[in-house]
């Protein structure tokens, strides 16, 4: 049998991966694990570092600019989940020999005008030229950030009462892609200012600057007490993975989840895609201490985002409690493969437009 796209589901990472991940070190106060977006290292001084790793990709539809600067926020998104700002990016390309040089200078010239914005120097990687893939990767990258050890964020810091809020919502990537993918078949369900609005969605594929104003506001018992990057999976995936990494159960109301009408188009344009499991990357996962709620309601819509309490994090062994609106509470212990994939493989075949 086929294994599905797109990451390992956590039980196959804990069988394949977890028990090898080379040398203990005592120094790595968190290492690989579903849900941790970051990794942080115990540096002399009272100092961490975080790091994140992630691919790099050229999405047809979007360009050659767009894609490395998606590439950018991936990466700086993740990173910014530890609430210590990006420094060092080390860059691996394993670009198809069909790429011209101009193209990869294109892209490349975009990435590093991203970086400089982001606060980002380039300080090692490899390029190279090799066999032919299908798909859109073309290499990897890993990104780092230091700071204080009293100033960093993990997963593990959210505990039961604190409150559970989503910015921007569900499917936001999906439905920026899907805008400039299969934009006359989007058009037919939002017309054509629904296409607009889902294609500057893009500009939003980010969570960079929900995340600096959250940390803004303090931390860990006096904020802030994690952070999660929904990316594949969906926001829904993104609720799982956060409940296993801290270790409590996440109770959350499917109807307080913002959907857009430009996402739920989106997601019927690429096949029928559920909205709630698909690309969410920009849609930012938060606990916070129930005294800081309101305060970091109003810092994410000061930003001009949309941003709601769905819920709160409550004891138990790392599930998802959904209540639908019927009133049944569907708990939920694994992710869902994300549909993304084999629907943009199967666009991309039919020719869809």
């Amino acid at each position: 049998m086929t294994a599905p796209f797109g990451k390992l589901a956590p039980a196959a990472f804990e069988k394949w991966i977890a028990p090898h991940l080379g040398l203990r070190r005592l120094e790595v106060l968190v290492g690989p694990r579903p849900g941790a977006d970051c990794a942080i290292v115990r540096m002399p001084g009272g100092r961490v570092m975080a790091a994140t790793t992630d691919p790099l990709s050229i999405v047809p539809c979007l360009g050659l600019a767009a894609s490395a600067r998606l590439s950018c926020h991936l990466l700086a998104s993740d990173l910014w989940t530890s609430a210590l700002a990006p420094a060092y990016a080390t860059v691996d390309f394993d670009l198809p020999p069909a790429l011209p040089e101009a193209a990869f200078g294109e892209y490349w010239r975009a990435m590093s005008a991203e970086w400089e914005s982001l606060g980002v120097a380039v300080i090692a990687g490899h390029t190279g030229r090799y066999t032919e893939r299908e798909g859109t990767l073309i290499g990897s990258a890993t990104l780092l950030g230091f700071g204080e050890e009293q100033r960093y964020l993990t997963p593990g810091f959210a505990r039961p009462g604190d409150m559970v809020i989503v910015s921007k919502g569900c499917a936001i990537e999906a439905a920026a892609i899907a805008a400039h993918l299969v934009p006359e078949r989007l058009r037919e369900r939002v017309g054509a200012g629904g296409v607009e609005r889902a294609r500057e969605l893009l500009a939003k594929v980010s969570v960079v600057a929900e995340c600096r104003a959250l940390v803004a506001l303090g931390l860990r018992e006096r904020g802030v007490t994690a952070l999660h990057d929904a990316t594949e999976g969906g926001v829904l995936g993104g609720l799982i993975e956060l409940a296993k990494a801290c270790g409590h159960d996440l109770s959350v109301a499917r109807a307080r989840i913002p959907v857009s009408d430009v996402a739920r188009g989106a997601c019927e344009a690429m096949g029928g895609l559920d909205p709630y499991w698909t690309l969410a990357e920009g849609a930012l996962i938060a606990t916070v201490a129930p005294g800081s709620a309101v305060a970091a309601l109003t810092a994410l819509t000061d930003l001009g985002l949309e941003a709601a309490e769905i819920g709160a994090v409550v004891p138990g062994s790392g599930k998802l409690r959904v209540s639908e609106p019927s009133g049944a509470v569907r708990v939920i212990a694994e992710p869902e493969p994300d549909p993304w994939w084999p629907a943009y493989a199967r666009a991309v075949k039919e020719g869809w437009r």
